[in-house]
């Protein structure tokens, strides 16, 4: 049946996009993903200044430490060896002979220790003196530092003659005391002896009792101080 002209026709509505509102939630989530891409770079960048700045102080450390060990390296063994004996060590190896254990002498030194199949530590040792051939004059050197500061020293002068009347070789009766000074063992170990006081040189009993009078001064030897 067809409607009459004056009853108006029904329309549906038009329905919405629905295209719309996935193309709103897809633009949310590409700005949640930029968010989170870029709170990510910032925070590797933090994180690589921060190893940097760890790293660079690392560094400074360890070349700081290395600075310091080397000098005192350099200072406890110029304080071992005599400047005459740096001297004639520098003379053998064909450096400048100043008297100062430098990078210069310390090279030579590696360089003849590799040589001669020894440590290769740059220090001036007694293996490296002994195939220096300079040993014996080292060893000489200190019984006359030895036997000078002995000579000077009226203190063990007196000492040695109560004690010993001057003899190295003494004995006491009992044998616990020994030496130009009358060591005991215990303390003659104690201040660096080895082997029997009697029997060690002279030199080196005079340098031991001058060693012990300057740390307990004249208290070991009660009877004759």
């Amino acid at each position: 049946m067809r409607l009459s002209d004056d009853v108006p026709a029904v329309h549906d509505a038009a329905p919405e996009n629905p295209d719309v509102p996935q193309m709103l939630a897809y633009r949310r989530s590409l700005r949640a993903s930029r968010t989170r891409r870029a709170a990510a770079a910032l925070r590797r960048r933090r994180m690589f200044r921060s190893r940097g700045s760890v790293l660079a102080a690392t560094a400074g450390l360890l070349l700081a430490s290395g600075g310091a060990f080397a000098a005192q390296q350099q200072g406890g063994q110029r304080g071992a060896l005599s400047g005459d004996t740096i001297t004639a060590v520098q003379r053998a190896l064909g450096v400048g002979a100043d008297g100062v254990i430098g990078p210069q002498t310390r090279g030579a030194v590696k360089r003849f220790q590799r040589k001669n199949g020894l440590m290769v530590d740059g220090v001036i040792g007694p293996q490296t003196l002994a195939a220096l051939g300079l040993a014996s004059k080292t060893a000489a050197a200190a019984a006359v530092r030895a036997v000078a500061a002995t000579a000077g020293n009226p203190v063990l002068q007196r000492i040695a003659a109560c004690e010993s009347g001057g003899d190295p070789t003494a004995v006491s009766a009992g044998g616990r005391y020994r030496g130009k000074y009358q060591f005991s063992r215990a303390t003659w170990r104690s201040m660096g002896g080895r082997g029997d006081p009697a029997q060690a040189a002279e030199a080196e009993q005079d340098r031991l009792a001058a060693k012990l009078l300057a740390s307990a001064g004249t208290s070991p030897w009660p009877n004759c101080a």
